[in-house]
């Protein structure tokens, strides 16, 4: 009896496997964001009290994850400063930081809208809404427009 070539299952398990790490791809490798939740926490050169403060953040700050050992989070920010959080100090709020020099807060998503405010580098806001090349934030204080996503880094 002659053997009868028919195709091996093995090709398509190997393609029906690269398919979905391809679907999950992107949840896998999506930069994890975080912000300050404690009234303000130390960024750490090394992961723990005994190494040395290099900076200290603000509630609200958002940091990008980059890494982690046990309860510390290296992280990284607007300027790609990285250092370490101790994590319980953070949290998932939606946050974003003014990258712009000056930048207008508008009453809606357009240039052709009214100025509602202004704000500068460095200004923390809470994101509230984004519309895609836009994003509704609102300052500490209670002020809220919406500003152009590309002033701002964070969410």
């Amino acid at each position: 009896m002659q053997n009868s070539l028919r195709p091996s299952a093995f090709p398509l398990f190997v393609l029906s496997t690269l398919i979905a790490l391809l679907a999950i791809a992107p949840a896998a490798f999506a930069q994890r964001m975080v912000s300050i939740s404690a009234k303000e926490a130390n960024m750490r050169s090394g992961p723990g009290t005994k190494y040395e403060t290099d900076w200290t953040l603000g509630q609200g700050y958002p940091l990008r994850v980059i890494g982690r050992q046990g309860k510390w989070l290296k992280v990284s920010d607007f300027e790609n400063d990285s250092g370490w959080i101790y994590g319980p100090l953070t949290g998932s709020t939606p946050m974003h930081i003014v990258k712009a020099k000056i930048a207008n807060l508008r009453s809606l998503p357009s240039t052709e809208s009214r100025i509602v405010g202004k704000v500068s580098y460095g200004d923390v806001l809470k994101t509230l809404e984004r519309r895609e090349s836009w994003v509704k934030v609102q300052r500490e204080g209670g002020l809220k427009g919406w500003i152009a996503k590309r002033l701002l880094w964070g969410w």
